[in-house]
């Protein structure tokens, strides 16, 4: 369940303040991270071509005088293969559940009948809206076989066309969710944007850098945990971060020849990891082989994922 921060009761709140949260749902690939993004004004969730990018439910806050939107960014609806996949698919159900509206985003430009996205919203009563992303690359009358696809099987309460990328109706999307929410105070302080801690980011961008540059089975095979986070005034911040892999042979190609791959990971991700905190650091990253993390509940708890 998602956790509020206490709020000064004696702090001043318009009577017509909105507040709740938004689950982001969709099939893997569809733009919710880069919706996220641009619907924050910055860069939370991690954002990268390959499906499956997106493991944990990321909460990202929006602020207004008048309202808070916590937003509920959710892995890729998918049918699990393994443990790490049915966790990934409780982050799912858990965001739909705590949800005052659900956004429901779909692909214009990859129409999928078997979307398994509409199976998680049987028996939802709270407002659900249809996103059909990335019409910045089609034609208009294109989509229109997507949507009678997903209206006929659902009764959503609005339709809006949207590119994540451009802001196309972005402002038009938050308009709208916006008017679905409830009143009342804020959940968390009005200068926070994420519950989650710095080093969750941290983690999260160096996993980013691996799935820009690696192929195949690497980045899905790849887990991020940081060893140490230490904050030092005055000098550079020492962030001690592990990579683990399911193969030796996944490490060495992590690591390349002469250490020239991880030090490319760590030289990219630690320019990210500077952009975000606002500070420099010093970056270390090794390599671990853990055979078969991802279908063993014992390391996936480990890591923080929930079972």
């Amino acid at each position: 369940m998602t956790e509020a921060l206490n709020i000064d009761p004696g702090a001043h709140v318009p009577p017509d303040h909105r507040a709740g949260y938004v689950a982001i749902v969709g099939r893997p690939n569809v733009g919710k991270s880069t919706l996220l993004n641009t619907l924050l004004g910055q860069k939370l969730s991690i954002v990268s071509p390959k499906p499956q990018t997106t493991r944990h439910r990321v909460l990202g806050i929006l602020n207004e005088e008048k309202a808070q939107v916590i937003f509920l960014d959710t892995p890729g609806v998918i049918e699990p293969q393994y443990l790490l996949h049915r966790s990934m698919m409780r982050a799912v159900e858990e965001a739909l559940q705590d949800a005052d509206v659900v956004l429901l985003l779909v692909d214009a430009t990859r129409f999928d009948p078997q979307d398994r996205s509409l199976d998680h919203l049987k028996g939802i009563s709270r407002p659900v809206l249809l996103a059909v992303n990335k019409m910045d690359a089609v034609r208009q009358e294109e989509a229109i076989p997507i949507v009678a696809h997903y209206t006929d099987r659902f009764a959503f309460s609005e339709v809006i066309p949207i590119s994540a990328l451009t802001g196309y109706n972005v402002p038009l999307l938050k308009e709208r969710l916006l008017e679905y929410l409830p009143f009342g105070p804020p959940f968390y302080p009005k200068d926070v944007i994420s519950a989650h801690p710095e080093r969750f980011f941290v983690a999260e961008l160096i996993r980013e850098k691996i799935f820009e540059l690696f192929e195949e089975e690497i980045p899905y095979s790849t887990q991020v945990n940081i060893v140490a986070f230490e904050e030092r005034p005055g000098q550079k911040d020492f962030i001690d971060a592990e990579i683990v892999v399911e193969r030796p042979s996944q490490k060495a190609i992590l690591i390349g020849k002469g250490g020239r791959a991880i030090k490319t990971i760590g030289m990219r991700a630690r320019q990210e990891i500077e952009a975000f905190l606002g500070r420099p650091v010093y970056l270390q990253l090794h390599v671990k082989v853990r055979p078969d993390w991802r279908k063993k509940a014992s390391h996936l708890r480990s890591y923080g994922y929930r079972i």
